[in-house]
């Protein structure tokens, strides 16, 4: 039975996750998918995914969807609207695909204040492949590539504060964490409002759980969101 609340474009249809227990992904294409049915956006727009855990939402939406290999995403999704000025383009991605090797395309499309929105979801490690130490992983933080823990002098990457020096003036970034969907909704309803109102470049970094490479029972999985909301701080950079 077909939910009010989709168009007539949309099907709702139920699927089983492709997502590890208690992964943050599920959470934040939940968000999304209700997102673009509320603002009405599924013909317009083009959902742009990354190689790693991210590439696993291929198949939820009925919106025209492409996968890149890793780190191309934000490259293809600026040819994308370049192409097709009246697209609504969604580039998703982790930390690994955004702040590693896709870092050059990343800080490129900030600085030409390309009019795509980019979501980055963020759980302090590479965890398609096993949870090796990324970017964002935090100080002291145990992972499969460093077992006795991150150094305590190496800092992680802050992506929306780096991007927020280098962004115009009409560009949107923000940090929410998925223990608070309302809020990461908010700020990825915002995102995607800029580029509909043709401003420029939007990111919204989001902090995720992943308790399959944390190795965390559901208690400690939000106790180790709530330390990474420490070292990351969450809120509107620039908007």
């Amino acid at each position: 039975m077909k939910s009010p609340r989709f168009p007539d474009t949309i099907k709702e249809v139920s699927k089983p996750s492709n997502f590890c227990p208690g992964c943050g992904h599920s959470i934040i294409l939940k968000e999304l998918g209700s997102l673009m049915a509320d603002m009405k956006i599924e013909k317009k727009t083009v959902f742009a995914i990354d190689i790693g855990c991210s590439l696993l939402a291929w198949d939820y939406y009925d919106v025209d969807t492409f996968q890149t290999h890793h780190g191309r995403t934000t490259a293809t999704a600026v040819g994308m609207k370049r192409a097709n000025p009246d697209a609504i383009i969604l580039a998703y991605m982790g930390d690994g695909g955004g702040y590693a090797i896709g870092l050059q395309n990343l800080i490129h499309a900030c600085y030409r204040n390309e009019n795509i929105a980019v979501i980055l979801v963020n759980n302090t490690m590479f965890s398609m492949t096993g949870g090796q130490m990324a970017p964002t992983t935090l100080p002291g933080e145990v992972t499969a590539s460093t077992p006795d823990g991150v150094f305590t002098e190496d800092k992680p990457f802050y992506g929306p504060e780096m991007l927020a020096r280098i962004a115009h003036d009409g560009a949107y970034i923000a940090r929410a964490a998925i223990s608070n969907p309302g809020q990461t909704q908010s700020y990825v309803k915002n995102a995607i409002q800029n580029q509909i109102d043709g401003k420029g470049f939007s990111f919204v970094e989001i902090l995720s759980y992943c308790p399959t490479n944390w190795k965390t029972n559901a208690a400690d999985t939000i106790k180790f969101l709530e330390e990474m909301k420490k070292t990351f701080p969450v809120g509107e950079i620039k908007k």
